[in-house]
Order: structure tokens, then C-alpha cells, then sequence
């Protein structure tokens, strides 16, 4: 069963509290990103899980190995449930984010939170790709080296955009986990969409996509708990 994942590309923390008292555990995390965290810091996260809520932490931490670790002891500290690191970090940094996780969760007594690597944005195409990389190669290929990246050095799964859910499935294996942005309702139109790699809730769960991630369709909508049932639906829950 494909599980949904909130984003809260919101101004602020209230906001946030809004729609965590409208919607409640309706889906399996609130996403947390830089946006966001950036206006409220860890305060806002501690009232998410103090109500319950499971909190997924989406900074894309990319650093040094040991600033990376550190980084990783304060979410888990925080009780965040996943996060991200980027795999363009590089091998001792997702290594270090795992180890982190997995020894400070142990020393406290909780339950490791998942550890994800970002592999290339929805936001970039093959041309972007190139820009950044400085070679021309399909996207797809690119997320599968950095899949395998990300597995090797113990993270629990990746996130990458819908297209690519099955071939990393095929790579890496089904536990292998998989969350994918770049979910667009089939009837929406939404101005300024910076997404290039996109796919619809029903169309991500077919794939095969452990979890999807939907922001504006859902806190942007007259009635987010109305537009929160219909994805639910396409998802078959």
C-alpha cells in the first residue's frame, strides 16, 4: 500500500498547526522542508510529535561526513520519523547519516528514523542534469548509480521522482523504499509548477512508490481534508 506523505510548503507555523488540527494523522507524515524550517526551526517539529504526528524532515543535509552525522543525532533527537541526506554528499556522508541514526536512536531508546538519499530533483530534466553535472546522460541512469550509492552505505531507501520507481525497484530490490515527488492531481492546473518529472497518486502507486509526497493539491484547496480523500482514493485506501 502506497502511503502519503504531506508537504508543508506553507508561510508559517501557524499555518502548519492549521492544517495538522484539520487534517491529523489522515496521512502517514508531514513533510518538513528548508522552506519552512528555515521560519520555525525545531520548535514547530516538537509540537508536530508531541501531538503524535510523524514528522518527515526534508533538508537534504549535504556536508562533511562528521557535520552530516551530528546533523543527523539532533533530528533523531528530535524524534523525527524520516530525512533526507543528499546523495551528492557523497559515501561518507550517507554512511555517517546512518550510523548517526541508527546509534543515537539506540542510545536513546527510539526507533531509527528512515534514512533517505535525494537523488536528482523533479525539478531537473536531461538538460538540467547536465548543467550541473557537466555531462549529458539520461536522468535515469544518473538516479540508479546514486540508488546504488545510497543502498551500499546503508540508507533505507531514496527519494526520486515517479518515473523512476521501477527501475530503482528493479536495481535495488522492493524493500528498497522509494518516495516520490512530482504528484499532480489529473485535473489541476497549477501556475508556476516547477516540476518536470511528474505522475499522477494512482499512476506513482501502480509504479510501485512506498510513499508519495503532495503539497499545494492538498493545503492550497478550499477543502484540503476533500482533495486528501480523493488522493486517497487513487491510491486505493
Amino acid at each position: 500500500m502506497t502511503r502519503l506523505i504531506l508537504a508543508l510548503n506553507v508561510k508559517d507555523d501557524r499555518e502548519a498547526l492549521k492544517l495538522l488540527e484539520q487534517i491529523g494523522n489522515q496521512v502517514d507524515l508531514y513533510k518538513i522542508g528548508i522552506d519552512l524550517w528555515t521560519r520555525t526551526g525545531p520548535r514547530l517539529i516538537e509540537e508536530f510529535v508531541a501531538y503524535g504526528a510523524n514528522v518527515f524532515l526534508d533538508l537534504k543535509f549535504a556536508d562533511i561526513p562528521s557535520v552530516v552525522a551530528n546533523a543527523v543525532e539532533a533530528a533523531t533527537e528530535l524524534g523525527v520519523s524520516m530525512l533526507t541526506v543528499h546523495t551528492m554528499a557523497g559515501a561518507g556522508a550517507l554512511y555517517a547519516a546512518t550510523k548517526a541514526a541508527r546509534v543515537a536512536a539506540e542510545q536513546m531508546g527510539k526507533v531509527k528514523p528512515v534514512i533517505l538519499g535525494v537523488t536528482v530533483l523533479t525539478s531537473l530534466d536531461r538538460q538540467g542534469l547536465a548543467q550541473v553535472t557537466g555531462c549529458s546522460q539520461e536522468v535515469e541512469n544518473r538516479v540508479l548509480s546514486l540508488a546504488e550509492l545510497a543502498q551500499s552505505m546503508g540508507c533505507d531507501g531514496v527519494v526520486a521522482s515517479p518515473l523512476e520507481i521501477k527501475p530503482i525497484k528493479k536495481r535495488c530490490g522492493q524493500k528498497f523504499v522509494v518516495v516520490t515527488p512530482g504528484i499532480r492531481l489529473a485535473t489541476e492546473n497549477l501556475p508556476g509548477d516547477d516540476q518536470m518529472r511528474v505522475m499522477t497518486p494512482n499512476q506513482a502507486a501502480v509504479a510501485g512508490a512506498d510513499y508519495i509526497v503532495v503539497g499545494r493539491p492538498i493545503y492550497a484547496a478550499p477543502d484540503p481534508v476533500a482533495v486528501l480523500r480523493e488522493v486517497k482514493a487513487q491510491l486505493g485506501g
